[in-house]
């Protein structure tokens, strides 16, 4: 295959293990703009972005210490489970099972919920359904500590209904988004196939 039919499509390709990778430099970008926005704040008021940036360093050591923990659990996901094991449990065809381990599981996250990204991005790249994503993301909206004060605040009944309440629409709001994103992950094109040095020259 000639090169330039084989980088047709530079910004979304996949590596050797067939996992897309994202050549987007929007990231660098965004962080470029953020560091300008900085430098034009501390030209005009230095208090301000000393004191911007000591929020930002009390909110980066909240979240380190959730963050290590997601990127622990990545690892040993990508160490021990295979992805077709994901999309036995998570995927299109995990049926109830799927639902109530999504729901689960979002349920008993702890820390701030965008450190959960990185990991929710993997699993669909594995084979998690879009749905189950979306669930364990507003399932988070159950916070298991706060239970016992909304009981001693609000009563059994008012609590219990909320909570039966952010779990159905969990689930309609999974459905939805997959109603729009559809049920899988987007795939990059396929990969192009390794030249022979065999017959290449022939």
């Amino acid at each position: 295959m000639p090169p330039e039919e084989r980088n047709k499509n530079p910004k979304s390709q996949k590596n050797g293990a067939g996992k897309q990778q994202n050549n987007s430099r929007f990231p660098l970008l965004f962080l470029g703009a953020v560091l300008l926005i900085y430098a034009v704040v501390a030209v005009f008021d230095a208090d301000a972005a000393v004191r911007s940036l000591q929020a930002f360093g009390g909110l980066l050591r909240q979240i380190i210490p959730v963050l290590v923990l997601v990127f622990i659990l990545m690892f040993l996901i990508d160490l021990f489970i295979r992805p077709q094991a994901i999309a036995r449990h998570l995927g299109t065809e995990s049926g109830v099972k799927g639902w109530l381990l999504a729901i689960a599981a979002g349920i008993i996250a702890t820390g701030p919920i965008y450190v959960w990204f990185s990991m929710l991005a993997d699993f669909r790249e594995k084979g998690m359904r879009t749905a189950l994503a979306g669930v364990f993301l507003y399932a988070r909206s159950v916070k298991l500590p706060f239970i016992p004060v909304m009981i001693y605040y609000f009563g059994g009944l008012y609590t219990t209904v909320l909570t039966a309440y952010l779990i159905l629409f969990s689930v309609i709001m999974g459905l939805l988004i997959e109603a729009v994103d559809g049920p899988e992950a987007p795939q990059g094109p396929p990969a192009a196939p390794e030249p022979n040095l065999l017959t290449e020259g022939v």
